[in-house]
């Protein structure tokens, strides 16, 4: 079972999940998307598996700059905004197997019984 997740290396939620991650000894492997921005098939794959609500990142600048609006676009709306700006895609995202499971780190008990073992 591969587990991947997508965050950036400064992000503080991401730094607590790969902290728990590694004290639960899980194995992931972690990939910036500042640095690898995901294709816009991928970012629309987690959009249905996910609904675009959830994967966004209210609280960073890009989102703000968005204008009012954001708040009536779709989710195919969202997926050419995620594509054009991975800063928009809160973090972390998990993904197991090419499937998004989670998006966000509150519920660490939440995340574990989303991740097969």
């Amino acid at each position: 079972m591969t587990l991947t997740v997508y965050g950036i290396p400064n992000c503080g939620t991401c730094k607590k999940a790969l902290q728990w991650l590694d004290t639960n000894t899980i194995a992931y492997e972690f990939i910036s998307t500042k640095e690898h921005p995901p294709s816009r098939e991928t970012i629309a794959a987690w959009v249905e598996a996910l609904g675009a609500k959830p994967m966004r990142n209210t609280s960073g600048q890009s989102y703000r700059a968005l204008g009012d609006e954001k708040n009536d676009w779709t989710d195919a709306q969202w997926t050419e905004a995620f594509a054009k700006d991975a800063m928009l895609l809160k973090r972390p995202l998990f993904v197991q197997d090419g499937q998004a499971i989670a998006v966000g780190f509150r519920d660490a008990a939440a995340i574990a019984a989303k991740i097969k073992r």
